[in-house]
């Protein structure tokens, strides 16, 4: 797919140049970009092709030259217009893109899923375009209705309907795609089969939540996501974890439904989530070698359970039905115990081990004992570019002394400073103060979007520089969910996100976050371009990155610098995005400004031939 708009200059290379001859380059520049929207391309994929119609909003007729605008002490080019990619680029993922591993001839391993692993683009094939909506797109069903139906043009595959038609994953019924609450190993429902994972472990009246001990799940394997889709009703909530594989849309079906979910594998490089994070993991016939590479995969489980963490695991191994079962089974007991797990309930076809509170068990093993314990010196926190490690990672003194993590039940998890806010040098006052702040944030940014938005408009949101999640939690009365996204330059207070009870995942804005295109009803970027500025990426790159993140009439807030801010309104008219409001944040006392911003329902003249 290599073709015209790819790529843009290094924002590194264009430093300490004269302003005069960066106005000259903005003028040159100007006349190649008008003059390369309307020349002819032979590339596979063409860019700029698609003429738009806004839907009920009027078009936005301009002429293609650039102005030029001052950012961090540097004359930017701010096209009038930008691109419109492919309709065969309509679900692009940049970093796990096939076709860039196909033309990049990276050499990967696939027996360890390496090609399901992010690999990014560099800046010169970057697709410097925005993603155009399939033909007949639709502004999403609402939660909670979105959890058992979705809209067919929105997600047109329907090949899982097909391959799993005997397990209740989906059925397509006229221009909707249904969802009954079925999965591989749970055909009458995901609600009865969490039941009875409840009912194996004697948690009160069969609920999964175990008077709110057991909060944050983590579904390795998931489909389309109705385990976790089930388990909301009981104030749980589970990252449905799968990679981009055979079943390729399981995760965007997932997010359509309104589910918390992420595009990722165990392969080779430790998941972005921080030890200690789940009370739960789960696998129900998830079709992963646990045995492979030491018990590598499974060992990356057990950094990322909690003390006394679970792990249920549905498969036939766990019932031992002929001999290579049996082998399985005998191997992995062996080495499970090994691990110092337990097994705490085994019915039917489900078995679920559990984990050690503390590291008494680890320190009675024999000398030289596999899997060994991680060197002193591993942080089980550090996670992105980390290879996975075969060692089991021992808990923290305060985790041992205490006999478990400490923390206070569903909801109070929420608003309780947890014990590990030591380990980033956060007070309790801190903490606490942070709370007050972003409380008084949301209560502001809801009211001013209060004439856009109905209780159900919003479902999926994406703080994208979480530091503490208290942004989440300010929104606990709505019914939405937040991705909580923290720089790798901040991954610790990560596992205070998770110690709250809230999900969330590490990532440098400088690359493409591992989403579907038109996955969030709502972006929230506090001082996040201004990271990139510093970081010296393009902030150009980021708003086509959120611009392709964003369903189609979502929100974006965007909290920074007034001269950032005033940098993105000069892109609105180019991104086809409406200003709803602009305001100072505490009188303008620290020039920081508040603007919400409104992605307008726009299709390619092609999808609307398609759709009429």
């Amino acid at each position: 797919m290599a073709g015209m708009a790819r790529g843009r200059a290094d924002v590194k290379s264009r430093k300490n140049l004269v302003t005069t001859t960066v106005l000259v380059l903005v003028t040159v520049g100007g006349f190649f970009y008008f003059y390369s929207q309307n020349s002819d391309s032979s590339s596979s994929v063409e860019y700029g092709a698609k003429s738009l119609s806004h839907t009920g909003l009027g078009g936005d007729k301009d002429d293609g030259v650039s102005s030029s605008t001052l950012v961090g002490g540097e004359v930017i080019a701010v096209p009038k217009s930008i691109p419109v990619c492919d309709d065969r680029l309509s679900e692009l993922i940049p970093c796990l893109d096939r076709n860039l591993i196909y033309q990049t001839r990276l050499k990967l391993d696939l027996s360890l899923m390496e090609h399901y692993e992010r690999h990014c683009p560099t800046p010169d094939r970057r697709f410097n375009c925005l993603i155009p909506p399939p033909p007949g797109y639709k502004v999403p069903v609402k939660w909670p209705k979105s959890r058992d139906q979705v809209w067919k043009a929105n997600i047109p595959h329907t090949h899982l309907a097909t391959e799993k038609s005997d397990q209740n994953w989906m059925v397509v019924k006229g221009e909707t795609i249904v969802f009954p609450g079925g999965g591989t190993h749970f055909h009458n429902g995901a609600d009865k089969y969490i039941a009875s994972i409840a009912n194996m472990l004697n948690f009160p009246n069969n609920n999964i939540n175990n008077g709110g001990r057991v909060r944050s799940v983590l579904d390795v394997g998931c489909g389309v996501a109705s385990f976790g889709g089930y388990l909301l009703s009981s104030n749980v909530i589970a990252m449905s974890l799968a990679p981009n594989d055979v079943h390729q849309n399981q995760i965007q079906f997932a997010l359509e439904r309104g589910i918390p979910a992420y595009l990722g594998v165990l392969g080779t490089q430790r998941l972005p989530y921080p030890s200690r994070s789940f009370e739960l993991a789960h696998c129900s016939r998830c079709r992963i070698d646990w045995l492979q590479r030491d018990g590598l995969l499974l060992l990356e489980l057990d950094r990322l359970l909690r003390p006394g963490g679970y792990f249920a695991y549905s498969s036939p191994e766990a019932y031992a039905q002929d001999e290579e079962d049996r082998r399985i089974w005998r191997e992995m007991s062996a080495l499970v115990e090994r691990m110092c797990w337990k097994i705490a309930a085994k019915k039917d076809q489900t078995v679920i081990w559990v984990k050690p509170l503390t590291n008494s068990c680890y320190l009675k093993r024999l000398p030289g004992t596999k899997p060994p314990l991680c060197r002193s010196d591993d942080d089980p926190d550090a996670v992105l570019g980390v290879k996975m490690k075969a060692c089991i990672s021992r808990y923290s003194d305060q985790m041992h002394k205490a006999k478990g993590s400490g923390l206070a039940p569903w909801p109070a998890r929420l608003t309780t400073p947890p014990p590990r806010l030591a380990e980033i040098h956060y007070s309790t006052e801190m903490f606490e103060k942070d709370m007050g702040v972003w409380k008084q944030r949301v209560h502001n940014y809801w009211s001013k979007l209060a004439s856009k938005i109905k209780p159900d408009t919003i479902r999926n949101v994406m703080d994208m520089k979480a530091n503490l999640g208290s942004f989440a939690a300010a929104l606990k009365d709505k019914d939405v969910w937040v991705m909580n996204v923290v720089p790798e330059n901040e991954q610790k207070n990560l596992k205070i996100i998770y110690d709250r009870g809230l999900i969330g995942t590490v990532h440098n804005w400088c690359e493409a976050f591992s989403t579907y295109p038109r996955t969030y009803d709502l972006l929230h970027a506090w001082t996040v371009f201004s990271d990139i500025i510093k970081k010296e990426c393009s902030p150009e790159d980021l708003l086509i990155e959120i611009d392709r993140i964003l369903r189609p009439k979502g929100f974006i807030i965007i909290h920074d610098k007034r001269s950032m801010v005033e940098y993105i309104k000069k892109y609105l008219s180019a991104l086809h995005w409406n200003a709803v409001t602009i305001y100072d944040v505490d009188q303008g006392k620290d020039d920081e400004v508040v603007l919400i911003i409104q992605k307008k329902m726009w299709l390619t003249s092609e999808s609307i031939k398609v759709s009429e």
